[in-house]
C-alpha cells in the first residue's frame, strides 16, 4: 500500500482520480446497487416470502436503519483511523451480509442480511467524502463530490433493467451471491491501492473526537440546514430505492418490462443530475453565486416535480420523474457548505452528523410510506390503490416543504 507525503510534490489529479476516486468509487457503486435492487426484486419477495406493503418498506428501510445507526461511531473512525482502513473493513461486512440475504428464508432472515449490508456500506459515500476533502482543493469539493456520486447513481442504473435482465439467468439468490463475491474483491482494492495521506496533524484524543459531535450537533447552521438535507434526501431514497417501480405499476400502470425501462431512465437521469449538480455548483460558486442560492433553486425544481406526482399530472409520462432525477440529489450540496463550517479534522464527523439524520429519516420514511399505503384497500390485481400514493407522497412532500422554508430564513450571524 503506497503512501503519499504532503510535504513531497504533490500528486497529480489524474494519479488521485486512479489511486482514490476510483477505488472509493467501486464501493459506491455498490452501496446503491444495494439500495436500490428492491425496487426490481419486489414482487418476487412479495410472492416467495409473503409480504405487504408495510412488511416490504420495513425490510428494505432495514439497510437503511443500520446504515443511520453506525453513521456517529463511523465519523469518529474516519477522522480517527483514515478512509482507506474503514471502508475496506466495513465492505467485508456488506459482503456477508449479501451472502446471509442470499440463503434467507424468512422476514427475519432477509431482515438481517439487508441490515447487515446496510452496516457495511455505511461508510461508502461518507469515506469517500474524507477522501476528497483529504485530496482535493476545497473549491474543487462539489465538482468532485458530484462526479464521484455519479458512480453510485451508475450503481443505480444497474439495479434496475440490467438487474431484470439478469434475472432471466438466475435468481435474486444468485444475484446476491455474486455480489457478495464481487464486495470482497473491492475491499480488497481499496485497502492495496489507496495511499495514506502523510503529514497531517495527528488525530485527537477520542474522548476530545466525541467532543467534536457535541460541537456540531450544537451548531445553528447545522440545524438551519440539515433539516432539508433530511426530508428531501430521505423523499428521493425512499421513492428511487422502492416505491418508484410499485408506483410505475400501480398508478402508470406499466407491465414489468416497462417499471424495469421507467426505473433505469430515473436512475439514469439521477446519475446525470448528480453531475449536473457539480458542475453548475462549481460553475456559479466560481463566480460568486451563493451554494445557498443554488441549492435553493435547485430544490425548487425537486418540490416542483413530486407535487405534479401527488397531485397525479401525466401519470403514464416520464417526464415529470425526468426532472425529479436530475433534481433529487441537489441536496448533497448541504454537505460541503457545512464542512465548510468547521476544520477539516472535523469533516468526517460533520458528514456522518448529517447521514445520521438522512438515514434514520429514510428509514422511517420509507417503512412510514408503506404503512400509509396500506390504509387503503389493495386492487383487484394486487396492487396498490393509486390514492394510496398520493397520500404517502404528499406527506413527505409538506414535510420537505416546511424544512425548505426553514432552510431560505437567512441564518444570524453570531
Amino acid at each position: 500500500m503506497a503512501s503519499i507525503s504532503q510535504a513531497g510534490v504533490a500528486p497529480s489529479l489524474t494519479r488521485i482520480t486512479l489511486t482514490v476516486f476510483l477505488p472509493f468509487a467501486g464501493g459506491y457503486f455498490l452501496s446503491y446497487f444495494y439500495r436500490s435492487v428492491n425496487a426490481i426484486i419486489a414482487p418476487q419477495l412479495v410472492a416467495e416470502i409473503g409480504l405487504d406493503a408495510g412488511d416490504l418498506g420495513l425490510l428494505t428501510s432495514a439497510y437503511f436503519f443500520a446504515f443511520a445507526a453506525i453513521q456517529l461511531p463511523l465519523g469518529v473512525m474516519l477522522d480517527r483511523f483514515g478512509p482507506r482502513r474503514v471502508q475496506a473493513s466495513l465492505l467485508l461486512c456488506a459482503a456477508a451480509g449479501a451472502f446471509a440475504f442470499s440463503m434467507g428464508e424468512s422476514r427475519s432472515a432477509l431482515m438481517l442480511g439487508r441490515a447487515l449490508i446496510g452496516l457495511g456500506v455505511a461508510g461508502g459515500l461518507m469515506a469517500s467524502f474524507k477522501a476528497i476533502t483529504l485530496w482535493y482543493p476545497q473549491e474543487r469539493w462539489p465538482l468532485a463530490n458530484g462526479c464521484f456520486m455519479a458512480m453510485g447513481g451508475l450503481g443505480a442504473m444497474a439495479a434496475t433493467a440490467p438487474m431484470e435482465f439478469a434475472l432471466t439467468i438466475t435468481d435474486w439468490r444468485g444475484v446476491f451471491a455474486s455480489l457478495a463475491i464481487a464486495t470482497v474483491i473491492v475491499s480488497g482494492i481499496i485497502y492495496f491501492t489507496v495511499p495514506e495521506r502523510k503529514g497531517l496533524a495527528p488525530p485527537a484524543a477520542l474522548m476530545d473526537q466525541i467532543k467534536g459531535v457535541r460541537l456540531i450537533y450544537t451548531n445553528a447552521a447545522f440545524w438551519r440546514l440539515a433539516p432539508l438535507a433530511m426530508t428531501t434526501l430521505a423523499a428521493n431514497m425512499s421513492v428511487q430505492t422502492l416505491w418508484a417501480g410499485p408506483w410505475f405499476r400501480d398508478v402508470g400502470g406499466f407491465d414489468r418490462d416497462g417499471v424495469a425501462a421507467n426505473l433505469f431512465i430515473l436512475a439514469f437521469t439521477m446519475t446525470l443530475g448528480f453531475v449536473c449538480t457539480g458542475v453548475t455548483a462549481d460553475f456559479f460558486s466560481r463566480r460568486g453565486v451563493s451554494l445557498k442560492l443554488i441549492t435553493a433553486c435547485g430544490l425548487a425544481l425537486f418540490l416542483i416535480a413530486q407535487t405534479m406526482i401527488v397531485f397525479g399530472v401525466d401519470v403514464t409520462g416520464i417526464a415529470i420523474w425526468v426532472l425529479m432525477g436530475l433534481t433529487m440529489n441537489v441536496a448533497i450540496l448541504i454537505y460541503p457548505q457545512l464542512c465548510a463550517h468547521f476544520p477539516i479534522s472535523h469533516t468526517g464527523r460533520v458528514n456522518t452528523a448529517i447521514n445520521l439524520m438522512v438515514f434514520g429519516g429514510v428509514f422511517a420514511t420509507q417503512y412510514g410510506m408503506g404503512e400509509v399505503i396500506d390504509l387503503w384497500p389493495a386492487g383487484p390485481d394486487g396492487g396498490y390503490h393509486p390514492d394510496a400514493y398520493s397520500a404517502a407522497f404528499g406527506v413527505i412532500l409538506a414535510l420537505q416543504l416546511l424544512a425548505f422554508i426553514w432552510f431560505l430564513v437567512p441564518l444570524r450571524r453570531t
